[in-house]
């Protein structure tokens, strides 16, 4: 399904402020009302807007670290080791990817003691072959929140 520009100002922004009143959204957008939740109605019913979510300080709720980790993983136990790796509370994102790596994840934990576990219990899950892990310095953007793409007329 193609958006039109009223399609990406209602996603801009409820990316914004997902909390925005319709009524909110009609005035910063230049529409009525009505189309807002009509146009919010069918985006919700076709996938493209699939949920609502709170975004929260990770360290302000103890995770103080954010740990990304590359792991070569067996032939056939692809599948089965990025389950159990997803399945661990400290992870947040488990990817396929291209290059030197069959996966990149991304986790955050307390401390070091807590790196330490995360490392030798879930980075060595039998199929782990080998495993880099990197400790994030400082986090210069992290929204997780593309924008959608410009329409034709944009480009």
């Amino acid at each position: 399904m193609d958006l039109d520009d009223v399609d990406r100002a209602i996603i801009a922004a409820l990316l914004s402020d997902a909390r925005a009143s319709q009524r909110q959204l009609a005035r910063e957008v230049g529409v009525a009302q009505g189309t807002i939740t009509n146009r919010i109605r069918r985006m919700e019913d076709m996938g493209i807007i699939q949920g609502y979510s709170v975004v929260i300080d990770p360290e302000s709720v103890g995770w103080n670290m954010t740990i990304m980790a590359g792991l070569m993983i067996a032939k056939g136990k692809m599948i089965d080791v990025q389950q159990k790796i997803a399945a661990d509370p400290r992870v947040f994102s488990v990817y396929d990817v291209t290059g030197d790596w069959d996966s990149i994840v991304l986790a955050r934990v307390k401390n070091r003691a807590d790196l330490d576990d995360l490392t030798k219990t879930v980075f060595t899950l039998d199929g782990v072959t080998r495993s880099f892990t990197h400790v994030v310095l400082n986090t210069v953007k992290e929204d997780g929140l593309p924008r959608p793409a410009p329409s034709n007329n944009d480009k």
